[in-house]
């Protein structure tokens, strides 16, 4: 295909391959796109095997990649695609708002994640970021995915200890011995006393006494407690 150029600002045009295994999808994401002069389709693949085919031929600028392709998932072939095309920017088009899978694909190296209800609000913004370096993601989700990190973020500092250092604090604040907690939870004395250090280290605490304060606060004895 001849590449598109821009006559106004001589740049040359970003290169797009979509890999969608919907032909309506496809179809109406080349109409949407050719509406910008500054945006041109080389190809569309159906699956992420042909995705990853054509990423090589090709070699876009931006690869618009659905997740749920039949067969081989679209993240999957994340590693693939940019082993085919290094300076492909890769952006995730998904119907999925799920946190988790967000996480992932941003995790296996894609440069946008941008759900398919705000395709026709976002898309030519999310290509030209994602083409120029940046990272883009669907702001309503990424308000969501801020919150969750918030919280977590508030939950750890308000408890920092994992659940092994649980344990063992409770251990602790009902009276038992390094040697003791080692025997009960089957590992050595050494990591015990690593444990208490990490404990005392984490919670900013000098005293038993103060451990024991903390452990009740914490709810970490209420099993322990004598019925009212």
């Amino acid at each position: 295909m001849v590449e598109k150029t821009l006559v106004a600002v001589g740049t040359t045009a970003i290169r797009v391959l979509i890999v969608d295994d919907q032909a309506l999808v496809g179809t109406a994401l080349r109409l949407l796109l050719s509406a910008n002069d500054d945006v041109v389709v080389e190809d569309v693949a159906s699956g992420a095997e042909e995705g990853v085919r054509k990423a090589r031929l090709h070699k876009p600028d931006v690869v618009l990649l659905d997740v749920a392709l039949p067969g081989h998932s679209g993240l999957d072939a994340v590693r693939e695609i940019r082993e085919a095309a290094p300076k492909a920017a890769i952006l995730v088009l998904s119907v999925h708002d799920d946190q988790s899978i967000v996480r992932q694909a941003f995790a296996s190296g894609v440069s946008g994640y941008l759900l398919k209800e705000a395709i026709n609000s976002e898309l030519v913004t999310a290509i030209r970021e994602v083409a120029a370096g940046r990272r883009y993601l669907h702001p309503p989700l990424g308000a969501r995915l801020a919150q969750a990190e918030h919280r977590a973020a508030a939950r750890a500092a308000a408890d920092p200890l994992s659940d092994r250092e649980r344990e063992v604090a409770r251990l602790l604040a009902l009276g038992h011995t390094n040697q003791e907690i080692a025997k009960m939870l089957y590992i050595s004395v050494r990591t015990a006393e690593t444990h208490r250090a990490h404990i005392m280290q984490k919670l900013k605490l000098s005293t038993r006494s103060a451990l024991v304060r903390y452990a009740i606060q914490q709810g970490l004895l209420a099993d322990a407690m004598p019925a009212a």
